[in-house]
């Protein structure tokens, strides 16, 4: 038998949406003028939707959503709205980020398909469990996996009975999707909220190595690899590019398209690829899905390689010398193939119309005799490209009576009526040519009749009510007899010899866990036994073994609390019945992630995104026996990645990246883009290659602002992305922020002071 395969193009606009059906795609994903990830995509109304919807059905082809960003406080009834909308259309499925939606779609609109946006990081085998009790039914796993990682996670999707998807082609970025904060810090423009403006492709000073785009990758293409993809068991293959067009979107999908087949029907790969490179693309690379970390992933052009690829090619392909102008004429000949590519996809979506049905009701009826209600529009055959008459009638109750002061007119029954006039049907007449005057029947049967008619042209399914939430209630703090009810003192250490420190604070102290483990997890099980206070604290990404390993040490030390910012770390300690707060990488910004977070997996507090400001965090609403924290004082964090930095600014002895380079190298350099904005690059043993902003993040207006709102503020200690800035007198700082905690204000000019220029921009703008 062969294996089921679904090729999932972008739609980021009709045009494209209409070349991705016409050549071929199994689903498109697109997205609406809100709550979606690609606001530079030029995206859809909601009546085009619905057209869109009814198009890609014809050709048997499905639709999903992308309400794929963190959502608002303020958000939530409007969102609440179009959720309720959505379930009343023929929708194949929402792809979501936000944990909150993931809990309100669950709770309340079960009909919905959901799938986990990649922004969600997923990339380990308790992550899995995890979105499965929220209701998701296919994950997007993160595009850094390699093949052995993306088999392992199929395997673990199966037995959940959840479909895996994966990124086969396009745009590629350098850092984990869902934790890049690179444009938030800097612009205001958060990858969160679908407003990144792309600081991995901007030019930066020319660096070491000679590069100006240090952080600029090739596209990814894993057109070659499709074979063992789908020996994988990889379900999707997911083709990105929502802000291309449709002759980008056509020739990719037709071309995907042929290979897939091809391979299905002949157990060989037919196509070179070469179509590939016709439209934009910035050369291309298959490193992450094979593994192989190098160099070569990297490309000092982030604009079109076109051009580029093809002169290469010639002077590949010809034993002579080739001469300028051949160059010069090829290059000519490529221009005119991509404006024939235009003209041709223009001309076939030129022919496909998604405008609504006509939709025609027509009356009639005598004394004595049932209203006749006629029926006329249009409906869709799966498999048929034209749309076909649909004709049905319905008929009243109760039969006509003569009535002459309240008889049914044209105007009784628009007000019936007029509601059809919606984003599916066109309603262009009401005719009454064939009803008999001074006629009546109850209004309750006109009603009933008009409610038949909706759940005729639904073909059954009946219609969702809006769903109105329950206002939330924000719980008070819970505080233990005899203790204050003012914002307690946390730090996060990573470094051994700073265990001093709990000496110096009765607050909580965070102990940062390394992303890889050298030897498993032996010497931080030790040291969490020597120092029963320690909190250990979980990083982001743990991915295949060093998730195992520290899920061995959450096993064997069974802590009271951890903080973790990785979902399949809280599902276990869920599961062991440890008590957990999720950290504030897992962006929370709304009070129904809380919900989700408490209600799903009793999770007993939580960190609120860095990235909101106090509007946006004032409303809300704690659960009960719930802790809420903030990160007064940290590096900021733009960006973690797989790849190596150092290769592109500094240079490096290794061509490639190995296991040694995580667990051995430990640098730091910097790179100062073109505004003058200077970036730390840090590289800590068994931790990732990051970047920091310039300035370390200081909010102590908080602290005065939403006392209330928080049980506690936590102060970053690590050193990490400091750079090579002197290291700070920690005790000093502990000493002044729990004077601040105490109310004391002179503390903030002592910080100012001591920690140089900070910035809270991200408190200021918010998202």
């Amino acid at each position: 038998m062969s294996p089921k395969i679904e090729l999932l193009a972008p739609g980021g606009d009709i045009n494209a949406i209409k070349a991705a059906v016409l050549a071929g795609a199994n689903a498109v994903y697109c997205g609406l003028n809100n709550f979606n990830a690609r606001n530079r995509a030029a995206n859809l109304s909601f009546e085009e939707l619905i057209g869109v919807i009814r198009f890609a059905h014809q050709y048997q082809c499905e639709i999903f959503l992308t309400l794929n960003i963190v959502i608002l406080e303020s958000e939530i009834r409007s969102l609440m709205r179009l959720l309720s909308k959505l379930a009343n259309t023929k929708l194949d499925g929402v792809i979501v980020q936000d944990l909150g939606m993931l809990h309100l779609l669950k709770t309340y609109f079960p009909t919905l398909t959901v799938h986990a946006s990649t922004q969600l990081t997923t990339h380990n085998r308790g992550q899995i469990p995890f979105l499965k009790r929220l209701g998701v039914a296919r994950v997007n796993l993160s595009r850094e996996l390699n093949l052995r990682e993306i088999t392992a996670m199929t395997a673990v999707s199966r037995e959940h009975d959840i479909d895996t998807e994966v990124f086969v082609h396009g745009s590629l970025c350098v850092a984990f999707s869902g934790l890049c904060y690179s444009t938030s810090a800097t612009d205001g423009n958060s990858g969160n909220r679908g407003r990144c403006s792309q600081a991995c492709r901007e030019q930066y000073e020319t660096t070491a190595t000679g590069n100006n785009f240090p952080l600029n990758v090739k596209d990814n293409s894993a057109f070659f690899d499709l074979p063992a993809l789908i020996k994988a068991g990889v379900y999707s293959f997911k083709v990105e590019g929502r802000i291309k067009g449709a002759p980008y979107v056509h020739t990719v999908i037709d071309s995907f398209r042929k290979q897939i087949d091809g391979y299905v029907k002949t157990g060989e790969l037919v196509e070179d690829g070469e179509r590939l490179y016709k439209v934009f693309n910035r050369d291309l690379s298959n490193g992450f899905i094979k593994g192989d970390l190098n160099q070569s992933m990297f490309i000092d052009n982030p604009r079109d390689h076109s051009k580029t690829h093809l002169t290469n090619r010639l002077i590949k392909d010809t034993a002579d010398t080739i001469a300028v102008v051949q160059i010069e004429q090829a290059q000519l000949n490529l221009k005119a193939e991509k404006a024939q590519i235009q003209t041709q996809v223009d001309a076939r979506v030129s022919q496909i119309s998604i405008g609504k049905l006509p939709l025609k009701l027509t009356f009639s009826g005598q004394l004595g005799k049932p209203l006749i209600l006629t029926v006329t529009t249009q409906d869709i055959v799966v498999g048929q490209t034209q749309l076909v008459e649909r004709v049905f009638e319905i008929h009243s109750r109760n039969n006509l009576v003569a009535s002459d002061d309240k008889a049914i007119d044209e105007s009784v029954l628009e007000k019936r009526f007029k509601s059809l006039h919606n984003e599916e049907y066109d309603l262009s007449a009401l005719e009454l040519t064939e009803l008999e005057s001074g006629l009546n029947i109850p209004f309750s049967e006109l009603t009933r009749m008009r409610k038949q008619l909706v759940l005729t042209l639904a073909h059954g399914q009946k219609s969702v009510a809006e769903v109105i939430l329950p206002k939330l209630r924000s719980e008070p703090k819970t505080v233990a007899a005899g203790d204050s009810s003012a914002p307690k003192l946390a730090i996060l250490i990573n470094d051994i010899a700073d265990v001093a420190l709990l000496n110096d604070t009765q607050g909580d102290v965070y102990f940062k866990l390394p992303d890889a483990y050298k030897r498993g997890s032996t010497e931080f099980v030790e040291l969490f036994n020597q120092h029963p206070r320690l909190i250990p604290w979980f990083p982001a990404v743990l991915i295949g073994k060093d998730y195992d390993a520290a899920v061995q040490l959450l096993e064997q030390t069974k802590p009271s609390l951890i903080v973790t910012n990785n979902t399949g770390i809280a599902y276990r300690a869920f599961e062991l019945g440890i008590k957990w707060l999720a950290g504030p990488f897992l962006n929370t910004t709304n009070s129904y992630t809380l919900q989700a977070l408490k209600q799903h997996f009793d999770c007993h507090g939580a960190f609120l995104s860095n990235e909101i400001n106090y509007q946006q965090m004032k409303y809300i609403a704690r659960p009960a026996g719930f802790k809420l924290w903030y990160s007064i004082y940290h590096p900021i964090f733009l960006m973690a990645s797989r790849q190596c930095f150092f290769q592109q600014t500094v240079g490096c002895d290794k061509p490639r990246i190995d296991n040694g380079c995580m667990l051995s190298c430990d640098k730091s350099a910097s790179m100062t883009n073109l505004k003058g904005e200077r970036f730390a690059i840090d590289k800590q043993k068994a931790g990732y290659p990051s970047i920091y902003y310039q300035h370390p993040f200081l909010n102590t207006d908080i602290v005065d602002e939403l006392t209330e709102l928080f049980d506690g503020f936590m102060i970053d200690l690590t050193n990490i992305g400091a750079g090579d800035k002197p290291l700070l007198d920690k005790r000093n700082l502990i000493v002044l922020f729990e004077q601040l905690l105490a109310g004391d204000n002179r503390a903030i000019a002592h910080l100012q002071q001591l920690l140089g220029q900070t910035t809270a921009q991200q408190y200021q703008k918010g998202l």
